[in-house]
């Protein structure tokens, strides 16, 4: 079996609601040293083993998991 896992961002210049709204909220907590926050997904995957798998899982990502046109993706297969 490999295992991924999946890191989703907003693209740089796109507005990042939750990242937004964790910002202020930081900041009105009293941690004004806070300059950005960005929040993003966290995707672990676990599929069979086999041929074009790193392949597959990109097509994954750019079909469901990610949107391409707003959102970055970053894939990383864990062994062990």
């Amino acid at each position: 079996m490999a295992r991924y896992e999946i890191y989703v961002t907003y693209k740089d210049g796109i507005f990042d609601p939750p990242g937004a709204t964790a910002e202020r909220a930081l900041v009105n907590l009293g941690y004004e040293e806070v300059e950005r926050v960005r929040i993003g997904k966290y995707i672990q995957l676990a599929i069979e083993d086999g041929d074009g798998e790193d392949a597959r899982v990109k097509e994954m990502c750019d079909k469901l998991l990610a949107n391409p046109v707003i959102e970055d993706y970053r894939i990383e297969r864990v062994d062990g």
